[in-house]
């Protein structure tokens, strides 16, 4: 990734970050600390401003941008007691053909290989679910599995049409 990084007369500083494509997202930070955050979509076209901070905001902002209240794992560099299988935590769309279905009529684990641990549902969590258990829209399931069966879960998860159903 590459930063530009420009001073802008009787303001501050701009700085730019590439992202993917030709899209930009643009930092200004002024002389008394206020950070604006825009976004370039491509190389000449307006920037859309997408919010603005004071100084201190700005900076609790940037520490956690930074990892410094919570440090993420490279999943694909994660080792874990239970060989190369993990655990997920995937939201149910509204839209997902899962949403309305029984896990025994989703058929998860035979599909993409996956296990279905548990449910949050709002407040509530159904540990070790049973078959006739209808997946509602909004739940989050707690799976595990290789990661190449979460992909495949996931991949499932986001199918918006019934043909597999």
């Amino acid at each position: 990734m590459t930063i530009y990084e420009t001073e802008v007369p009787g303001v501050g500083h701009k700085f730019e970050l590439e992202l993917d494509g030709d899209s930009r997202l643009v930092v200004i930070i002024h002389h008394d600390g206020k950070r604006e955050v825009y976004l370039r979509p491509e190389e000449n076209a307006d920037s859309q401003k997408l919010f603005a901070l004071p100084g201190k905001r700005a900076r609790q902002l940037g520490s956690i941008l930074e990892g410094a209240y919570f440090q993420p794992v490279e999943m694909d560099e994660i080792q874990v007691p239970m060989g190369d299988a993990i655990i997920e935590w995937v939201e149910i769309d509204p839209e997902s053909t899962l949403a309305g279905q029984s896990l025994q009529k989703a058929n998860i684990r035979e599909r993409t290989g996956v296990s279905v641990l548990a449910i949050q549902r709002g407040d509530e969590t159904i540990g070790n679910p049973q078959p006739d258990t209808v997946i509602q829209a909004d739940d989050v399931l707690v799976t595990l599995g290789m990661r190449d069966e979460q992909r495949a879960f996931s991949d499932l998860v986001e199918r918006v049409d019934d043909q597999d159903a």
